[in-house]
């Protein structure tokens, strides 16, 4: 809330009934001071120094911004009041903010006792940093009593992106021909993607946005389903891309084929078996 501040003249004058003092209560900051009244004195909190050069304390008034464009020319003319300009060399706290800090450990003339208000016994009343954050006096914590969760919920990985989307219409309108082929690399080519950081390493999944025109040729690793039957219905080829295959030790990748050479030869007898004309 905008407010006129200014000063009284130094040498006390009667101000006009529209001003109201209250030299008992301090301000405290609650701007609803102003609300009810046209101005507020403030206690002595401001040095102003006058024309012989002593150093004096005045009241400090501050006026409402509706009071100050009407009545302030007659309040101040009447009171005496005259503008100033606070600057860092005039400004002072107010009496009663600032106080002397506890001196604590000093005896009975600090105020606190002999022991200061920790008392006489434990831990707490010992020299040196005392009981640390967390501690529960020898029971579970609090920070070890609540589960866990390792990074984001379903693991590292789970909010990460797993792939390059780029939509048909996206496709569509960056200008291939008949018969191109639409990859990860053409589509760097063409500005459509520029991948950085964690993206350059995924692969390419092609979503069904849009529609497609032109007959193309997509390589990618993954379709959506939407994607696929709009794409095979304009005639497009597509082929999935093998993904990175997995490392395993190689006792593990032994038993794997070995399993897949038996599963192979177990499919081919039960299909011989189930064809009669063989």
């Amino acid at each position: 809330m905008a407010a006129l501040l200014s000063l009284s003249s130094p040498t006390p004058t009667r101000t006009s009934s529209a001003v109201h003092h209250h030299p008992s209560s301090p301000f405290k900051g609650n701007v609803r001071n102003f609300k009810a009244n046209p101005s507020f004195v403030f206690p002595s909190s401001v040095r102003i120094t006058d024309k012989t050069g002593t150093k004096q304390r005045a009241p400090l008034i501050v006026l409402n911004k509706a009071y100050a464009d009407s009545s302030s020319s007659s309040i101040q003319a009447a009171s005496g009041i005259s503008s100033f300009r606070f600057r860092l060399n005039n400004l002072g706290p107010q009496p009663g903010s600032t106080k002397k800090a506890k001196r604590k450990g000093r005896g009975h003339s600090a105020g606190q006792g002999g022991s200061c208000g920790f008392g006489m016994r434990g831990q707490k009343s010992r020299s040196g940093p005392g009981v640390r954050k967390g501690f529960e006096g020898g029971q579970m914590p609090l920070y070890r009593r609540i589960p866990k969760l390792r990074g984001i919920a379903g693991g590292m990985h789970a909010g990460l992106p797993k792939y390059v989307p780029v939509n048909l219409k996206d496709v569509e309108d960056a200008g291939f021909q008949e018969g191109e082929e639409v990859s990860l690399e053409s589509l760097k080519k063409k500005g459509l993607i520029n991948p950085s950081g964690r993206e350059r390493r995924l692969p390419l999944k092609i979503l069904g946005d849009g529609e497609l025109s032109v007959k193309l040729s997509f390589k990618a690793r993954a379709f959506s389903a939407s994607a696929k039957e709009k794409l095979e219905a304009a005639g497009c080829s597509l082929m999935v891309l093998p993904g990175r295959k997995k490392w395993v030790k190689p006792s593990v990748a032994k038993n794997l084929a070995r399993a897949a050479e038996y599963f192979a030869k177990k499919n081919a007898a039960a299909a011989e078996s189930a064809d009669p004309s063989s």
